[in-house]
């Protein structure tokens, strides 16, 4: 009936370890609680008398029209959740026509995602201190013809994942059975089967402790590709001002799902700054925490030009394999479409901060 009932099949479903990387943030989960508790503080305020009988829930990103404003941000080693991974997810998101952020460190290549797409992906990559290794990635997602690049900023050092290391206590499985040799990454040892994006190339290299990351490094990404570029990470008005400055195409107003600062901050509080900021020059997208149609309602409100989700399609993978992810994407589609209908909505450029209360 939601995404929650997903959630609860995937964790009787999945191995300890495999749903404990689902679960997890960072140290007291402050930071993914603030995710969804920050939406409680929102309330609506609908109209009436207005026809919405009809609603057109299409956005406009970087010339594409799509039919829906919810987006599936990116994940990595999704082969932990359901054999397919995310071709499975690929083909959810081809048969629902949504946007599919891929993962470089995705347990299949972009080349198989892409073919099960039907078209190419967004491809996200993290920031890599190596530059012939960042250099190599790009070029790849590039060459297979991927629109936009996302570049994950907030993932620049080892994170304190007490939840993931909890669950893998709980796991007796030899991970060696399956996934074979591994090499030391930021968190934990990761397969090397699980990163065919990075075949020919030095993994090992990818997994650095902490990356020196500054705003030049954007400059040179930025110069190295023709595809839009992405940041995802950004959660201030100050840092999405200088996204304008350096000519950035776009922004996901993100904090990894709770996953990488214990900062105790919602993104949908983090997301009226950096709309203002930016004034319209760009996009504006947002994910963490939305699991209602009225979430997505919600930061729609408030400005983002789409919504992500990152674990609830992952319950659903992890559940059912691809007919999860689409019943989370048919639940989330439904809940929004309704409400709009509800609060006089008919499209989502009517949605504006006049429909909400915050307390």
């Amino acid at each position: 009936m939601n995404v929650f009932d997903l959630e609860a099949v995937a964790r009787n479903k999945l191995p300890p370890a495999h749903y404990g990387y689902i679960a997890t943030g960072v140290e007291s989960e402050l930071t993914q609680i603030a995710n969804r508790e920050a939406y409680k503080h929102i309330q609506l305020r609908v109209r009436r008398l207005v026809d919405a009988s009809h609603v057109d829930m299409g956005v406009d990103l970087f010339g594409v029209k799509w039919p829906s404003p919810i987006f599936l941000s990116p994940a990595g080693s999704q082969k932990a959740f359901n054999p397919d991974g995310e071709v499975a997810v690929a083909k959810a998101a081809r048969s629902r026509r949504h946007i599919q952020i891929l993962s470089a460190s995705s347990s299949f290549s972009v080349e198989d995602v892409n073919d099960a797409r039907g078209e190419p992906v967004w491809f996200d990559t993290f920031l890599i201190e190596d530059w012939s290794l960042a250099s190599s990635i790009i070029e790849r997602a590039e060459k297979v013809g991927c629109p936009v690049l996302v570049v994950t900023v907030d993932y620049t050092t080892d994170q304190n994942r007490e939840t993931r290391q909890t669950f893998a206590l709980k796991d007796n499985r030899n991970c060696g059975t399956c996934h074979g040799p591994t090499f030391k990454s930021k968190s934990a040892p990761i397969p090397k089967i699980y990163l065919p994006n990075y075949t020919g190339m030095e993994q090992r290299k990818v997994g650095g402790e902490t990356i020196p990351s500054t705003w030049d490094m954007i400059d040179r990404i930025r110069n190295q590709t023709k595809m839009k570029v992405v940041l995802k990470g950004i959660l201030t008005a100050e840092d999405a001002s200088l996204c304008v400055k350096r000519g950035v195409d776009g922004i996901i107003v993100s904090n990894h799902g709770g996953r990488a600062d214990p900062t105790g901050l919602g993104t949908i509080e983090s997301l009226p700054e950096v709309v203002s900021a930016v004034a319209g020059k760009m996009p504006v997208m947002v994910d963490g925490g939305i699991r209602r149609g009225a979430d997505s309602f919600k930061a729609l409100a408030l400005g983002a030009s789409a919504v992500g989700i990152g674990r609830p399609y992952l319950w659903g993978l992890g559940a059912f394999g691809q007919p999860g992810v689409e019943r989370v994407l048919d639940i989330l589609r439904a809940e929004l479409s309704l409400l709009m209908k509800q609060a006089g909505t008919p499209s989502i450029a009517k949605i504006t901060p006049e429909f909400l209360v915050r307390r």
